[in-house]
């Protein structure tokens, strides 16, 4: 005890750690040499000062650090590995070494949507409860408050600097995180359909379009731009009651468009002639129900999309989202959940992989959290999508039985604190009360799972935590701490127009 008391001092006194290193048991263990090396790497790091070319701005919506969790477990499982040790391709320090804490709420709700968190990115000002990109005197679904309200965007900016610009999602391309790129409006929903006087977010991005502020625009959400009277290619029927066919308008003002795979591959991408794609009627199809012939993955649409817009020697402003990591936390499934968010990650992985660090600021985060819970003491790869097993004793690996809770009966991993997976049984009182079933591994981890909740909603809710969000390139510096969300706005803005 007393030599190792000495042996610390004397190598404190020396300065240098290797040589406290090389006297300590700790010196043997992976652990200890694998924080050395992270240590140093850091220690290596410099601020990137660069003027950022290009801006890319991913969004996963609903995964907070929670639901990332959870995808990064299920990614290294998928691999082969115990789960907790994978690391995720934005979590990797050598490719995105800067992370900062955001906080999300709106200006009136401790519990943020979608709308005015994405809208807080892309104008640098929290907003109001399901409204996109108007100030905090605007009042939700009062379509004279947007009046005098109206937000300038990043987008608009961007393309005032002679940029492109691009929207990807997964979601419908009028839904609100992909809307707030490039659309402002009291309400979220009116996005085919809003009140005199205002103007539905279909139109609002066929208007940017032909005004040249959005370049490319890929997502699903045929129905708001076809009117009543007119199906799509799938034999759908439109939901514009306006009679306006806004994909023949587009065509018409010389924009492409592509409606499948097929037709998304012959696009031409030469940067120049304006590109609209949708994909679906509504949402595009999860990652795990999509086939190629449908549609393409929210991967081949990012390369497209840089493909495209790197076309322009000015640079470009893109902004991707994963839409469906959010429906699936809603749905309560959270087999939908990683899978999407695994794509997500690919998608990033690809970006990084076609730009260069030098001149491109990557910035990979998420609008909200969801009310996702990660259950018990469970042992080392316990599936993250099946029953927690108890922790081994002498070994690395998890117990072979499951923990059980006081009830007798296993559980999940993960659980969510409201949703459609509670247990009920509707009493005669109309108040609620259940067991739980004696849950097997096989069906846990089935696809079609609905995880157990401690609610009953029939739509699990978002939550007010925290969301990380992950940078490389010019000016990733500047995300540390814990910030506001309507920070990262200000730095896309500063990046873009440093000297």
């Amino acid at each position: 005890m007393l030599r190792n008391i000495l042996l610390t001092s004397a190598a404190l006194a020396l300065g240098s750690t290797a040589a406290f290193a090389q006297d300590i048991v700790q010196s043997n263990s992976s652990w200890y040499t694998d924080a050395e090396a992270a240590l140093n790497q850091r220690l290596e790091h410099q601020p990137n000062t660069n003027r950022a070319k290009n801006v890319i701005l991913f969004i996963a919506d609903g995964m907070g650090v929670g639901t990332n969790y959870a995808i990064r477990l299920y990614a290294g499982q998928q691999n082969g590995e115990y789960g907790s040790e994978h690391v995720l391709p934005y979590e990797a320090y050598q490719d995105f070494p800067n992370v900062a804490l955001v906080k999300t709420y709106n200006i009136n709700a401790q519990t943020p949507d979608s709308a005015p968190t994405a809208g807080s990115m892309n104008t640098g000002v929290k907003q109001v409860f399901n409204t996109i990109n108007l100030s905090e005197n605007a009042v939700h679904d009062e379509c004279a408050s947007e009046e005098g309200n109206k937000l300038t965007l990043f987008s608009e900016l961007m393309s005032e600097m002679g940029k492109s610009v691009g929207v990807v999602t997964t979601a419908r391309i009028t839904h609100a995180t992909p809307a707030a790129a490039y659309a402002k409006t009291a309400n979220r929903n009116w996005e085919g359909e809003a009140p005199e006087g205002c103007t539905d977010i279909a139109t609002q991005l066929l208007d940017q379009m032909k005004a040249g502020v959005v370049d490319l625009a890929m997502g699903g959400g045929r129905r708001y731009f076809l009117p009543e009277t007119v199906t799509d290619e799938e034999g759908k029927k439109g939901k514009r009651k306006d009679g306006h066919n806004l994909v023949d308008e587009a065509k018409e003002a010389g924009v492409q468009y592509a409606w499948n795979t097929e037709t998304a591959k012959a696009l031409n991408l030469d940067g120049e002639t304006p590109v609209l794609a949708l994909f679906e009627d509504s949402h595009m199809k999860y990652e795990h129900d999509r086939t190629e012939a449908d549609e393409p993955s929210l991967t081949e649409m990012t390369k497209t999309a840089i493909d495209y817009l790197s076309k322009n020697d000015e640079g470009y402003y893109l902004e991707i989202e994963s839409g469906r990591v959010d429906h699936a936390n809603h749905d309560g499934n959270a087999f939908r959940t990683v899978t999407d968010g695994v794509e997500f990650a690919n998608a990033v992985a690809a970006a990084a992989e076609m730009t260069n660090p030098e001149d491109t600021l990557i910035i990979v985060t998420a609008d909200h959290e969801h009310s996702i819970a990660l259950n018990g003491y469970c042992g080392r790869g316990s599936p993250i999508l099946g029953l927690c097993y108890d922790i081994g004793k002498g070994q690395v690996k998890h117990a072979d039985e499951p923990v059980l809770a006081d009830d007798g009966k296993p559980f999940t991993v993960i659980g969510y604190l409201n949703g459609p997976g509670a247990v009920l049984k509707e009493q005669e009182d109309k108040s609620y009360s259940g067991s739980r079933p004696d849950l097997t591994e096989e069906e846990a981890e089935d696809s079609e799972y609905v995880q157990q909740a401690l609610i009953p909603m029939s739509s699990e809710s978002h939550s007010g935590e925290d969301v990380a969000v992950w940078a490389r390139g010019p000016f990733a510096h500047l995300f540390d701490g814990v910030i506001e969300q309507n920070y990262i706005f200000h730095v896309m803005n500063h990046a873009a127009n440093a000297e």
